[in-house]
């Protein structure tokens, strides 16, 4: 992640920074699963969320298992590269 990057994610609440690390590590999830592996309540996961959505740090695309639900991921401008492919 470049310095820029890196000072729009220090703007951000604590929840939001911890949302982003659980998306980091997981690529792809729901609201409710970014609930259960946070531990966060689902409002202040919503309002993490609309953070990370607004500096354009994650994407939202429809769960094909249920399309109720939304999935989302980090952006590729922001997603950590993948260590040791080019080992």
């Amino acid at each position: 992640m470049s310095d820029p990057d890196e000072e729009r994610l220090d703007s951000l609440s604590p929840s939001a920074k911890l949302v982003f690390k659980v998306l980091e590590y997981n690529a792809s999830l729901t609201q409710k699963e970014i609930i259960q592996r946070s531990r966060l309540s689902g409002r202040t996961v919503r309002n993490a969320l609309d953070q990370l959505e607004r500096i354009e740090a994650v994407e939202k695309g429809v769960c094909i298992h249920d399309a109720r639900q939304n999935r989302y991921e980090l952006t590729t401008a922001t997603a950590r590269p993948e260590v040791g492919l080019d080992d």
